[in-house]
């Protein structure tokens, strides 16, 4: 139980205060139209949206994700956060493919580049999914905060679950992603400086770096400190045919969009540049800073691992970082710490429920409900977006329990069945939208078979995660690559617009030679 002292009450009432009073301030810019309160107006360089990426995925559940995959597999358990590798790709290939078709989200870009009933059914699917899976992040990510604020102060899991998220959720509801982004930018230089001041803390108290690999030596573990310390090529817990899987996700998954669960973030972080130069840099030096970031945390969680090596309980070790804090930064530090970590958990509560809403009002009530809706009330609909992804979000989080296995269901659940279709919408001119549409669907009935219902009946082993990548996404190829074929191409009126706007990479000739007669090109 952490007790706070004067000073440490002081850190953590002043931070509340200059959040939620900076992004309050914004207000008059949010509420001008609904570009503003989605985009910010299209108009921010290049460092702000870099900011606003590095601190939305700076989030309470991710320190324990990788506290998680690092104690059970010492540095080359950073491999799994490799995934990230694909914004390298996709700064400066799809980013920008993106960035010229000026859609607000992935949904709206799937009726740019998608036709007729397939394209309207994409745009609604992708929108409600979007709903659905901003109020499933915003859970697991409040209910990590019930569990620090749990640890700390032996509080009930709902009230780190609700209270700050309401916090959050005053600023949004007030500026938008005005008000997120403008956040963003002082919160993520809060939680970089706390970041490297536990983590160097840490490794100061297990002895320092030349004691930690003294330690690991002396108790046998000092493959843990090999990034590429896997069990063989195809056999033991920790192969390597699991890191070139995330060698293939990362590399090649830049090409395409929604490859990744993090691409409907950085999108909207895309749409808000002011340039496409902008929009490029932008995410390519967000992603550097998370790069970095879990550099630091897996040195920080070998300390952790020789001062407590022997926890077994997931639920244990996963908290590995914040127990470094707590349980060794002096007093009047601790609520420095508290405050920064409030910083990396409203950073993302902020950036959801901005992002859910805009699908809620963009996608699916402008477009379907009303599209001669006035900037006044889309705004307000944005509003009530963002309160309903906030309850939401409290019921999603109270039925969770374990961060770490949620976090990979999900990634995979992303990651599998449509990151080959990701990659194809982007490349190759004949994917339709039927495909697209077909794999979505097929992706979500097979992963919850592959990875939770046929083990459960005994039908299917427990497949390793990456076994699961590859399995979803033949398991989805089968079904989605003979619907492309037996279904009619895009118009190629539609192909030609899209293409000339937008000016998409890979096979795209017979689309390019129509643009050129026309002479579009």
């Amino acid at each position: 139980m952490v007790v706070f002292s004067f000073l440490d009450w002081f850190w953590l009432i002043a931070f509340i205060v200059l959040m939620v009073g900076s992004g309050v301030r914004f207000y008059r810019l949010g509420k001008r139209s609904e570009a503003d309160f989605f985009l910010a107006g299209r108009g921010l360089p290049w460092w702000l949206p870099a900011s606003s990426v590095y601190a939305t995925h700076t989030a309470t559940d991710t320190p324990m994700w990788v506290s998680g995959v690092v104690y059970r597999f010492g540095l080359a358990g950073l491999w799994y956060t490799f995934f990230s590798a694909w914004c390298a790709i996709s700064a400066f290939v799809s980013t920008k493919i993106f960035r010229r078709s000026l859609a607000y989200t992935q949904a709206e870009w799937q009726s740019q580049r998608f036709g007729g009933m397939s394209g309207e059914l994409l745009r609604g699917w992708v929108a409600g999914w979007q709903v659905f899976l901003n109020m499933f992040i915003l859970g697991w990510v409040g209910i990590a905060m019930g569990k620090v604020c749990g640890f700390m102060f032996g509080w009930p899991l709902w009230i780190g679950l609700i209270v700050f998220s309401s916090v959050c959720a005053v600023y949004v509801l007030a500026a938008g992603y005005w008000g997120v982004v403008m956040a963003d930018f002082q919160q993520g230089v809060i939680a970089f400086i706390v970041i490297i001041i536990v983590s160097f803390w840490g490794i100061h108290a297990a002895g320092g770096a030349a004691g930690i690999i003294s330690k690991l030596e002396v108790m046998g573990e000092a493959g843990r400190l090999n990034p590429f310390n896997f069990t063989g090529f195809l056999s033991g817990d920790f192969p390597m045919v699991w890191f070139l899987t995330m060698l293939f996700i990362g590399i090649l998954g830049g090409l395409g969009m929604g490859t990744a669960i993090d691409w409907f973030p950085e999108a909207q972080r895309i749409q808000s540049a002011k340039t496409v130069k902008d929009a490029s840099w932008s995410i390519w030096a967000g992603s550097a800073l998370v790069i970095f970031r879990n550099a630091l945390w897996g040195a920080a969680i070998l300390a952790f691992f020789v001062l407590y090596p022997n926890l077994s309980d997931v639920k244990d070790y996963e908290m590995g970082w914040f127990r470094l804090g707590f349980e060794n930064l002096p007093a009047g530090m601790i609520g420095f710490f508290f405050a920064a970590i409030v910083a990396i958990h409203i950073s993302t509560i902020s950036t959801h429920l901005n992002l859910g809403a805009v699908y809620i009002t963009r996608d699916l009530y402008h477009h379907y409900i009303n599209p001669q809706a006035t900037q006044e009330k889309l705004v307000r609909v944005g509003r009530i977006g963002t309160v309903i992804l906030l309850a939401g979000s409290f019921i999603f989080g109270s039925i969770m329990e374990n961060i770490t296995e949620w976090l990979i269901f999900a990634l995979w659940i992303m990651a599998a069945g449509i990151w080959l279709p990701g990659i194809l919408q982007v490349v190759w001119w004949r994917f339709n939208g039927w495909g697209y549409l077909t794999a979505w669907v097929s992706n979500l009935v097979f992963s919850w078979l592959v990875v939770w219902v046929l083990p459960a009946f005994g039908i299917l082993p427990e497949l390793k995660d990456y076994h699961q990548f590859w399995l979803l996404m033949l398991l989805g190829a089968v079904v989605f690559i003979p619907v492309t074929f037996f279904t009619k191409p895009e118009k190629m009126d539609r192909l030609v617009k899209f293409y000339v706007m937008s000016r998409p990479v890979g096979w795209w000739g017979p689309v390019r030679r129509e643009a050129q007669k026309r002479g579009l090109l």
